[in-house]
């Protein structure tokens, strides 16, 4: 259901979600919508009460799409990106990546190395022998889902050095819908790429 009026007193759009599930998760879209899915049985008073606690994440993330939708407007860039918007690129990569690094490690079952941001023409991503990562800044100009796909790409290469069948299993096993998540980065990612010159 949606929200009430009541909810409407934050400086943010919240959509509440009642399900069967037995779980409560709080997700921010790429639109700036805040989402909240909840079982059944939880009171108003308690999700209040979640979105008071969650004030300062739901800020912090607000505040990263805010940016990127900044960074990917041509009319405020003019389509190339200076070497200070490439820098706030990096520093809000060196930020968030090693957290979805963090998290999908553990999914995948993998160790890694050290991480390291770099500000890259060709690649998006690398994971070298010794396990260590490295990440394009320019992914943060991108979905969280697209971001969260490249992660789990390098990740799956501690396990398959190589793109072979056994690779993308690694990577459907723990993104069933990679398929699209790469479709996108494929239509995409070269105009994202043309912004640094």
């Amino acid at each position: 259901m949606n929200a009430q009026k009541d909810f409407m007193t934050y400086k943010y759009n919240i959509r509440i979600i009642k399900t069967k599930r037995k779980t409560v998760s709080l997700t921010i879209e790429d639109d700036g919508n805040v989402t909240v899915r909840a079982p059944l049985y939880m009171s108003r008073p308690e999700i209040e009460r979640l979105l008071k606690d969650k004030s300062g994440w739901i800020e912090k993330h607000l505040c990263r799409i805010k940016e990127r939708q900044r960074l990917m407007s041509s009319e405020e860039t003019g389509g190339t990106l200076c070497a200070q918007e490439l820098k706030e690129l990096a520093d809000r990569a060196a930020s968030y990546i090693p957290e979805r690094v963090k998290f999908y490690a553990d999914i995948a079952g993998v160790d890694y190395g050290r991480i390291t941001i770099r500000n890259q023409r060709t690649r998006w991503g690398s994971c070298s022998g010794k396990g260590n990562l490295n990440f394009n800044c320019l992914l943060m100009l991108m979905p969280s889902e697209i971001i969260d796909y490249v992660v789990v790409h390098e990740l799956c290469h501690r396990k398959e050095m190589n793109h072979s069948k056994a690779f993308w299993t690694e990577v459907e096993k723990v993104l069933p819908d990679y398929e699209k998540r790469r479709k996108w980065l494929k239509d995409n990612g070269n105009d994202i790429m043309r912004r640094m010159k």
